[in-house]
């Protein structure tokens, strides 16, 4: 005796579609087409994922010379987020004495996040985001180690000069001052960290980063990639994790300024083991993790 399919009262969308689609009371199928067609906005995780590798496939095929150039807009794109910060959340020592977490929030809210927009829409070379990105398409035999090792290196070139002249374009407009705003103070405090704290604020940014541009790539609308940046990228910020990046025009800024901080020491006591935090906690907290999860088994 064959079994009766449930009556189950359709909304005009999945009128078009035989009754059949309809899920069943307690049995689990694939999504309809009707219900596919009521959410668009965004892929589902295996989706998201080869949607990622596809796109850190099309950067490892780019040839080093434009991936510079595409680095050095990115470099002044979070250059201009970390700009917006200084501006903002750098402004409000009443408030930083008085309830220092909404303080954190503010600064978190206003800035990295537009800088992280930016690049994104435009197509530009993050060197964070492509630790995972790159990174995947590796694990997945879409792109050889030679093309990481080619993105890694010419994409923070890239930040690395974007970021510092930008940075020396801010100092010669003077809106934060003649001391550079919070720049100074942050900067110090910065290349103050212990070695071992500033790796580990690093991996902790960088996993926070990567899962942005991840869960944006997911987003098949600018207000879905929107909302994936704003809250994972304010988040670090208001923890208080360490960005490479981001560190390439904060630190300057500061010592083009006049901050009791030096080249040497922006270098190796910030910009080093801050960049291999971000390293491990893109390559593996991120790119390792979802290849293992939704990668092809060998």
């Amino acid at each position: 005796m064959s079994r009766q399919p449930h009556n189950i009262e359709r909304n005009p969308a999945q009128a078009a579609y035989p009754a059949s689609l309809a899920h069943p009371v307690g049995r689990r199928s694939p999504d309809p087409p009707w219900r596919r067609a009521l959410c668009p906005t965004a892929c589902r995780p295996q989706a998201g994922f080869d949607g990622a590798v596809a796109a850190g496939t099309k950067k490892a095929n780019m040839p080093a010379s434009k991936i510079f150039g595409l680095g050095m807009l990115s470099g002044a794109h979070i250059g201009f987020g970390a700009f917006l910060m200084l501006t903002v959340g750098g402004a409000c020592p009443g408030l930083a004495a008085t309830n220092p977490g909404l303080k954190s929030i503010v600064t978190g809210a206003f800035g990295l996040p537009f800088g992280l927009f930016m690049t994104l829409m435009t197509g530009a070379e993050l060197f964070t985001g492509n630790t995972a990105l790159v990174t995947m398409a590796v694990l997945e035999k879409k792109a050889t180690k030679e093309q990481l090792v080619k993105s890694w290196v010419a994409s923070y070139m890239g930040n690395l000069v974007g970021s510092i002249a930008f940075a020396y374009l801010v100092f010669l407009g003077g809106t934060l001052g003649a001391t550079g705003g919070a720049s100074a103070g942050v900067a110090v405090a910065k290349t103050s960290l212990p070695f071992m704290k500033a790796f580990v604020r690093g991996i902790l940014c960088n996993w926070l980063v990567c899962m942005a541009v991840y869960l944006a790539s997911f987003a098949k609308d600018v207000m879905g990639k929107m909302v994936a940046i704003w809250f994972l990228i304010s988040s670090f910020v208001a923890l208080g994790l360490e960005h490479s990046v981001a560190n390439m025009f904060i630190i300057p800024l500061g010592i083009f300024s006049g901050a009791a901080v030096s080249w040497k020491a922006f270098l190796l006591k910030n910009l080093l083991p801050v960049t291999l935090g971000n390293i491990a906690g893109g390559a593996l907290m991120v790119a390792a993790v979802y290849s293992w999860a939704y990668g092809k088994k060998d």
